[in-house]
């Protein structure tokens, strides 16, 4: 057992907090994790996933059960909002020859898949609880619960998400999340036979796809613009899609317009975004994921991003030297890739909301995806 961090509380049971506690457990430290859902649910549709994802989940042990429940594939084939295709867009097999580049899940179902791993790694789990307090010495970190409860640890993780608590608490100056002017919709299909990878149409201002996220279903995305973040009452959500999709002239969208009602799970959600500066550390308090670089879905790399963070951070803050240590070497690893994900993502939503130069957009995807290919 490392003797620096021999005990470590995690604060969020999302995807990067999860990780992060298979990943330390695997390394011998004790770990608790707290979370204050006490269903511990898992909200929205289907979540595409880079090759640079599947080979984080071949480092946490969880990439058969992923491509058990999920779906991978090669390739994105994209066309115009009429339906003439444009190209492919080639995903490399990131995570071994034996792995399509990428692939698609429900999250429900990803989060399922996380938790049994967390749990089976030994860590105690606690739901309905979070943090109240804490104080800090030489030796350690004394936190206290909602639950009236105190414990004593080596390192605490923020992995609360977008609107991180903890975040707020430790780091009083951090940024507060922006929105994007754009929102994502989200619906889910039975799969045909024929739909066997990702395909996106793109359009003037909106953008649509599909990507199977089992044997059996797929999900349907489409990103629009909206200037003003403004609430969208869900029984006007079908009525709305379906208006979306009828801009497209594409066969394939026309059936999925055509198909749409109340079984399609339909969920809208506004794109907002967030990147701390550095540092991401605060004595023994260290934030991951979401709490520090939430980004918006252009790249499809948020979580691949979060996770990656819980690898990291496990592996530096196990290593040799001091915790200050660990965690500027974590810093230091993750600071330029999750900044180009999070910048790169914001700016192709620039370019779609205003029509921009489609040049530009490709050119910013391909230098995106080669750098998310380069080892973490």
């Amino acid at each position: 057992m490392p003797e620096n961090v021999a005990r470590v509380l995690v604060v969020g049971g999302g995807f990067s907090g999860m990780a992060a506690a298979i990943e330390f457990r695997k390394r011998g430290v004790e770990v608790d994790l707290v979370e204050i859902d006490p269903g511990w649910r898992s909200y929205g549709a289907g979540i595409s996933l880079g090759g640079a994802t599947l080979r984080a989940f071949r480092t946490l042990g969880v990439l058969d059960d992923f491509l058990a429940t999920g779906y991978a594939a090669d390739g994105v084939n994209v066309a115009l909002a009429d339906g003439t295709p444009i190209g492919t867009l080639p995903t490399p097999r990131l995570a071994g020859a034996d792995v399509p580049g990428g692939g698609a899940i429900m999250r429900p179902a990803l989060a399922k898949i996380l938790a049994d791993a967390t749990r089976a790694s030994g860590t105690d789990i606690r739901l309905g609880c979070t943090v109240e307090t804490w104080t800090e010495d030489a030796e350690g970190i004394d936190v206290t619960f909602s639950d009236g409860t105190a414990r004593r640890y080596h390192l605490v993780i923020g992995a609360d998400g977008l609107y991180s608590t903890l975040r707020t608490r430790a780091f009083p100056r951090a940024p507060t999340p922006a929105y994007s002017g754009q929102g994502v919709w989200r619906a889910v299909f039975k799969r045909p036979a024929h739909v066997e990878t990702a395909s996106m149409w793109v359009g003037e201002r909106l953008k649509a796809g599909v990507n199977p996220v089992s044997h059996d279903e797929m999900y349907l995305f489409l990103t629009e613009n909206r200037p003003a973040n403004d609430y969208l009452d869900p029984a006007q959500f079908v009525a709305q899609l379906r208006d979306l999709l009828g801009t497209f002239g594409a066969p394939e969208v026309r059936s999925l317009r055509d198909q749409l009602g109340e079984p399609s799970q339909i969920v809208y959600r506004p794109l907002e975004s967030l990147l701390m500066p550095l540092p991401w550390s605060s004595g023994r308090i260290a934030l991951i994921g979401d709490a520090v670089h939430a980004t918006t879905p252009h790249l499809a790399s948020g979580a691949c991003i979060g996770i990656e963070d819980a690898i990291v951070l496990a592996d530096e803050c196990t290593g040799e030297g001091s915790l200050a240590d660990g965690l500027a070497r974590f810093e230091a690893r993750r600071w330029e890739r999750c900044r180009m994900v999070v910048e790169n993502s914001a700016r192709l939503g620039e370019i779609e909301i205003a029509g921009g130069d489609r040049m530009e957009h490709a050119a910013i995807m391909r230098e995106s995806l080669a750098a998310l290919a380069q080892p973490i």
